[in-house]
């Protein structure tokens, strides 16, 4: 069946195509149709049909009658006949056929003159297959489910990025692989739920809005409340409000959330984005990263091909998460990298003479921030592999307990995954005297004018002073997981991305 447009419309064109729509919407009105009814007498769908009729012969009568409802993704009339192909919303289509002869002069003259590429159609009839083997419907009847005022793109040229994150709709019409993305995100998530389970997680949730921004090293969206007449911020992390629990004797907890950071955007960053946070009392950053290993390798074997770890990328790369991941040090990786020794002792003047040899800008240069610009410029982008980095400086983890063996450095890790960072994980700092300090010290840092640096939160405080269990947390993005298991940008696995 040919596709009736054959070239990408121009503004005036498409201004035209909709003015005559919306001339046949006011027609089928005069006429007693309705052109977007409450309800249809669907009894099966496209998707059902297909799957249950694989391999028929040509020219076949299956004695089934169904009724579905699809959009028209191509349309061809003939003199008593008119043919189009109908796409449910999951991409399966399915041939309506109607004929003078089963529905009758007026409705196959109502069916030329109404229907258009894009309309919701209903059709009942009896399920066959053509005469070339297509399986097909043979109409009986037919009614608009919703009339399309405008018109498809060209369906035998692909939707350029710009028109797919900004009419993500569009998207999902002419292209299974941003339908497939969704019902991927869907099963990851399933997944991850179903591991935290396992475990014994409860999943809870917490505030968007907050009085204080903390639980991240980000800028946050401020917003005003009228209700309460104050200044609030949309929430960068739930960290603090997960320890809380933690506090009150939840032991474990976890929370898929929207996070929202006032930064950059790029291919692996967005203001708004989906994260993952968790925190198993009476465990250690170890025992987190034990978890996270398996929530990503049970996603991964979620969505593979042949239930494995090993994914394949949209580009057909196979991409194995399987096996135990390496685990290496900040300091010990770096050192080897750059050829210069560096520790947690090494000088601040040390590390800015190895960045100013390096051409690596840092802004409000302290030892932490330094040795991790340093280890991302000389380390980052060969891990290409799982890999957790383990054991950051103190400076650049406000949250994060002391190392327990190793002066000058906490309990962090951070998962690399072809390069970029895609979780992070601590043995959570439980000490409220100690964490009362960290949170002076980011004070200073914000007067130096560090944006990110994190607020003093009172009431965090007070909560931690009623004692903490000891914990392993861990945070990962949701969109960057996708990431890790499609190979595509940021943009391609969320399903509505904010763009300018």
């Amino acid at each position: 069946m040919a596709d009736s447009q054959e070239h990408e419309l121009t503004a005036e064109e498409f201004s035209e195509q909709t003015q005559v729509r919306l001339d046949k919407r006011a027609r089928m009105i005069e006429e007693g149709l309705t052109p977007y009814p409450l309800e249809l007498p669907i009894s099966d769908t496209i998707d059902n049909i297909v799957a249950n009729n694989q391999g028929l012969e040509a020219d076949v009568r299956t004695g089934v009658i169904a009724g579905v409802v699809g959009r028209v993704m191509h349309i061809r009339n003939t003199g008593k006949l008119a043919f189009a192909a109908v796409q449910s919303g999951a991409g399966a289509k399915i041939q309506a056929m109607l004929s003078l002869a089963e529905v009758g002069e007026e409705a196959l003259a109502q069916w030329k003159e109404f229907v258009d590429l894009g309309d919701l159609v209903f059709v009942r009839g009896e399920v066959i297959t053509s005469r070339r083997g297509e399986l097909s419907i043979m109409a009986t009847e037919w009614r608009m489910a919703s009339k399309s005022l405008r018109p498809l793109p060209t369906l035998h040229r692909e939707l350029n990025e710009e028109t797919r994150v900004r009419q993500r709709y569009l998207d999902l019409i002419t292209r299974p692989a941003a339908r497939h993305m969704v019902e991927t995100r869907a099963a990851v998530n399933a997944s991850l739920r179903s591991t935290f389970a396992h475990h014994k997680f409860l999943e809870v949730e917490t505030p968007m809005l907050q009085v204080m921004h903390g639980g991240a090293a980000a800028r946050p969206f401020v917003t005003h409340s009228n209700a309460f007449d104050t200044d609030l911020f949309l929430r960068i992390a739930p960290e603090l409000y997960l320890k809380r629990a933690l506090v009150g004797g939840l032991e474990r907890v976890f929370e898929i959330n929207r996070n929202f950071r006032n930064e950059g955007a790029d291919s692996t960053h967005s203001p708004e984005f989906a994260m993952l946070e968790a925190y198993m009392s009476f465990g250690d950053y170890n025992a987190i990263a034990d978890v996270t290993q398996e929530l990503i390798q049970n996603a991964a074997k979620a969505v593979s091909d042949d239930g494995s770890a090993v994914v394949t990328w949209a580009d057909g790369t196979k991409f194995d998460l399987g096996g135990e991941w390496p685990r290496v040090s900040m300091y010990e990786s770096l050192s080897e990298k750059s050829g210069v020794t560096v520790t947690p002792d090494t000088a601040v003047d040390e590390l800015v003479a190895l960045a100013e040899r390096e051409g690596v800008e840092v802004k409000l240069p302290n030892h932490g921030k330094l040795v991790e610009e340093l280890w991302e410029h000389f380390v980052k982008g060969d891990l290409e592999r799982p890999t957790f980095v383990m054991d950051f400086p103190v400076e650049t983890s406000p949250l994060t307990a002391a190392h327990r063996s190793k002066p000058g450095v906490v309990e962090k890790w951070d998962l690399y995954v072809r390069g970029f960072e895609l979780a992070t994980g601590y043995s959570e700092l439980i000490d409220p005297v100690d964490q009362r300090e960290r949170f002076v010290e980011q004070a200073r840092e914000a007067a130096r004018g560090d944006d990110e640096a994190m607020r003093l939160d009172e009431d965090f405080l007070a909560a931690l002073e009623y004692a903490m269990p000891p914990a392993g947390g861990m945070g990962m993005g949701i969109d960057r997981l996708l990431m890790a298991l499609t190979g595509l940008g940021i943009r391609e696995t969320v399903l509505f991305p904010l763009v300018k």
